[in-house]
């Protein structure tokens, strides 16, 4: 039998936003959070998660907040919420002030006992979705994930694109004789980079792809930088490649192709197509043998070897006089392009393809 995974959603500051006292005793309180109808609706109507709700809502029925200041509002909530097809299998609230270090209170568990406690649900594949540290922690203790609203570029639609499509992160390492290169990519990230090859000018570039491309990136390279740079380069750029190509998993819901910008006095163009067949066209010439400590002649054979690995289509063209400018503009322009390639849209879910493959 199936095991039940679980939302165990937030309330103030997820479904609704949050005022600055904290406490939504008014309707003239009362705004909900962008997005969280289309979205919430989505998740319900497409996924198989149980629908619980999870809230703090300190000293209720005490004076300070009184229950029927309480009770019309969040009525009228769940209500407005049902009129749009979101429903809540179960709601949890806690009375308990924080100084009362109740283990009722999120992010203690005392409230959920009856999901921890039963074989049923699967709690691995559940997820916390709030807006505050307290709901991350509340998924690291009962063992599930968290989807914190506002940390890391997440929003609603993220979300719904997370639960619905899954993540897009992929790892992947690669030892010879001549490097040993471990990549983690996850592409809808925020730019997050922690790079380093050896090679300070290589760094810098794939560093571009990560920052423009909103892909947090991990390029760790080890290579034979005694004999020369081509090893490091060429192994990185083919261990890249192969790590974007497992991230981007069966490419439903992409966009696909990409496609250019000015850097000062450089006008640098890269259209690309994860259409699966792997092709690069290079139209851009340097006049000086190294930038950095990174060949020119290198340039060539890294975007190769990347489009190789990626199975992508590369058509790259540069002008302008500043070698630098130029190069990283190819990189930034690779960059925007990956961007808008990989954008998924999971409400029109299909592969972008009459062929029926990619």
């Amino acid at each position: 039998m199936k095991k039940q995974k679980i939302l165990f959603i937030d309330r103030d500051g997820t479904l609704i936003e949050e005022p600055a006292d904290e406490q939504i005793d008014s309707f003239e309180k009362l705004k909900f959070t962008k997005g969280v109808f289309k979205n919430l609706e989505f998740i319900r109507r497409n996924l198989d998660f149980r629908f619980v709700m999870v809230s703090n809502q300190d000293g209720l029925g005490t004076k300070s907040f009184p229950e029927d200041t309480f009770w019309p509002v969040h009525n009228f909530i769940i209500q407005t919420l049902e009129g749009e097809g979101i429903t809540f299998d179960d709601q949890l609230i806690d009375r308990h002030f924080p100084e009362d270090n109740s283990p009722m209170r999120k992010p203690d568990t005392g409230m959920l006992k009856e999901y921890l406690s039963n074989p049923a649900y699967n709690i691995e594949g559940s997820f916390v979705i709030g807006d505050r540290e307290t709901d991350a922690k509340l998924a690291e203790n009962i063992g599930c994930k968290a989807l914190i609203l506002g940390q890391d570029g997440i929003t609603w639609d993220k979300i719904a694109e997370i639960l619905f499509a899954g993540e897009r992160i992929a790892e992947s390492r690669r030892t010879t004789k001549e490097t040993d290169i471990y990549v983690k990519i996850n592409l809808d990230g925020t730019g997050k980079c922690d790079i380093s090859t050896g090679l300070g000018f290589f760094d810098h570039m794939l560093e571009q792809i990560g920052k423009h491309g909103m892909m947090d990136l991990t390029i760790h390279t080890k290579g034979d930088l005694n004999v020369d740079e081509h090893h490091t380069i060429e192994d990185t750029a083919i261990t890249l490649g192969e790590c974007i190509l497992r991230a981007l998993g069966d490419k439903r819901g992409i966009e696909r192709y990409g496609y250019c910008l000015p850097m000062d006095d450089c006008l640098c163009q890269v259209a690309l197509d994860f259409g699966g067949r792997p092709w690069l066209v290079w139209d851009a010439k340097f006049n000086r043998e190294k930038i950095g400590e990174m060949p020119t002649e290198m340039f060539l054979h890294f975007f190769k070897s990347l489009s190789d690995a990626a199975q992508m289509n590369l058509n790259i063209k540069a002008e302008g006089t500043n070698e630098h400018h130029k190069i990283e503009g190819i990189f930034k322009a690779l960059a925007r392009s990956l961007k808008m390639a990989v954008k998924r849209d999971i409400y029109h879910y299909e592969l972008p393809s009459t062929k029926g493959k990619l």
